[in-house]
């Protein structure tokens, strides 16, 4: 944007073009924005010398565009409505926004919300195109450079300028196919899953994988001298899937609501061993950074999302 050139620009002589355009009358367009005739030709030759155009030309009584003023007529309304909209101040309406949101989610959490959330903004605010994702190589910097909007992440701490909106709280269990040797028991000790191989899925945002990345699962399981074999490390929640429900791996994981592996796959979810300590509760949270906090769209959003989610629980 050449912004220098912009400075030489009176905008407020845009205002007076579009009442000489909507009037084709000097003296009509003097009196919609009340000021006197002589005024309102002196910004004429202002708008003419800026321009450099003339305009418009005269017949009769009537003023006639030059083709040049013409193509403006038909550009100038939108942008002078657009600067409207934007300093205007009022409630927001959703119904009437354009724009793209983007927004990172685990998919595991995606695939249960972001239909349901889509749902909701058709009906709403249907301008709103919303961009998922579960890639950022980092969730704090692009919230910082509007990379992203909002980020859908496991609560942690954080920098004092992004904002954490709680969500929901889930407990992880031990995942596994119907007709695994461990489906049947009622419960089951560290000695028996630590048996058999692990899908490690990844619940946090993440650019890529690693196997010699540690969950919180193996951060534990260190501390007791253990050691779990890692068969497949994946962020792709449906690859997961597949792989525990056609082989006796396991795979620690969460449900949130009632999502497409219930209807899709065989699955049986077991507590974690009692001999076993973990955190009972695993809380998500909607990330956004400061930069937006006042934004009516944004500000809306966040609304929505939690309603979503509160009418998912009910």
């Amino acid at each position: 944007m050449n912004l220098q050139k912009l400075t030489r620009l009176d905008l407020n002589l845009l205002v007076a073009l579009q009442a000489l355009l909507e009037e084709r009358s000097v003296t009509r367009a003097a009196k919609r924005l009340f000021i006197t005739q002589p005024a309102m030709s002196r910004v004429l030759q202002r708008l003419r010398q800026q321009l450099d155009d003339p305009l418009f030309t005269r017949s009769g009584n009537e003023l006639v565009a030059t083709p040049k003023a013409q193509d403006l007529q038909l550009r100038l309304p939108a942008m002078l409505d657009g600067i409207l909209a934007m300093v205007s101040v009022g409630e927001f309406d959703p119904a009437s926004y354009v724009g793209e949101i983007t927004i990172a989610v685990p998919e595991f959490f995606a695939i249960s919300l972001v239909s349901r959330l889509i749902e909701s903004l058709s009906a709403s605010a249907p301008g709103v195109v919303l961009s998922v994702s579960s890639d950022t190589d980092s969730v704090e910097r692009e919230l910082a450079e509007g990379i992203l909007d909002f980020a859908i992440d496991i609560d942690k701490p954080l920098g004092t300028d992004i904002q954490a909106t709680h969500l929901v709280n889930y407990s992880p269990s031990i995942w596994m196919r119907e007709g695994h040797p461990l489906a049947e028991q009622n419960s089951i000790t560290l000695d028996e899953i630590l048996e058999y191989p692990f899908v490690q899925y990844y619940l946090l945002i993440a650019k890529r994988v690693s196997a010699r990345t540690d969950a919180r699962f193996d951060k534990t399981l260190r501390k007791l001298g253990r050691k779990r074999t890692k068969a497949l490390v994946t962020k792709q929640f449906m690859t997961a899937m597949e792989t525990i429900s056609r082989t006796d791996c396991l795979m620690v994981a969460a449900r949130y609501g009632h999502t497409i592996e219930e209807n899709t796959y065989p699955i049986v979810r077991k507590g974690f061993p009692d001999d076993l300590p973990h955190e009972q509760t695993i809380t998500l949270v909607l990330l956004q950074h400061e930069r937006t906090f006042e934004s009516p769209i944004h500000r809306w959003l966040v609304s929505q999302i939690t309603e979503v989610i509160m009418s998912k629980e009910d």
